[in-house]
């Protein structure tokens, strides 16, 4: 969600998270409700992430699953077919959790700028350190979709609006702290591994906006990097 300003298209997206889930399933709009039968090309990976018996065969235990999945992180269509969004979002739940404790782990965001908030964007991370030293996070975060790029670099907080509302999608960015023109950490009603992604801010749940919030304040340093894959 929202830029302030309209800025050049550039590119950026998770291919697991933003290539529409294409089934050849023929169905009508009503008959893509109801759960597919079909057994999908990452089957025994996603039987494996829900803790369903490994078979490579879809059930219809199995759909429910899968479906269930799919509504909560607003993947569509939400049918319960194991294609490569779905496992897209999975398998980058399991990178996020395998980073554990030491997010920075890799060097690239600077330690040596005193607090800083650092942007994971190949992992969709975000955290804040002071040096060295991890003072919260890292948290999941949804960074700009394909077209709506959440541009890399260093990068200051300039400006910062507890009650901000995009004058260009008209939607709310709560706890809103802008750092390259139009784009902003703020809060977003959806689920941070919604795809295919924001209009180029990096949103965060309502908790981690808040704790932002009072941890940042204007002027402090923010790091982007990395490469949403798929872009």
């Amino acid at each position: 969600m929202g830029d302030v300003r309209r800025r050049g298209a550039v590119a950026l997206g998770l291919t697991a998270l933003v290539t529409p889930l294409t089934l050849a399933l023929g169905a009508t709009p009503a008959a893509a409700a109801s759960c597919t039968t079909q057994t999908g090309p990452y089957q025994k990976q996603v039987e494996k992430f829900l803790g369903r018996p490994v078979d490579g065969k879809q059930s219809a235990a199995d759909c429910k699953a899968i479906k269930a999945f799919q509504t909560k992180h607003g993947i569509s269509p939400n049918v319960g077919y194991a294609g490569s969004v779905t496992w897209g979002v999975m398998d980058l739940m399991l990178k996020q959790k395998a980073v554990g404790s030491n997010p920075n782990k890799d060097g690239k965001c600077p330690v040596n700028k005193g607090r800083i908030a650092c942007v994971n964007l190949t992992l969709q991370l975000s955290w804040i350190q002071d040096g060295k030293k991890l003072v919260y996070g890292p948290v999941p975060v949804r960074t700009g979709r394909d077209g709506n790029e959440t541009r890399t670099g260093l990068k200051k907080i300039y400006w910062r609006n507890i009650d901000h509302v995009s004058s260009i999608y008209d939607v709310p960015m709560p706890y809103a702290q802008f750092f390259d023109g139009g784009q902003a950490f703020h809060q977003a009603n959806v689920s941070m591994w919604n795809p295919p992604g924001s209009r180029g801010c990096v949103n965060m749940t309502k908790t981690d906006a808040k704790k932002y919030w009072s941890m940042l304040k204007k002027g402090d340093d923010v790091f982007v990097y990395g490469r949403k894959p798929g872009t």
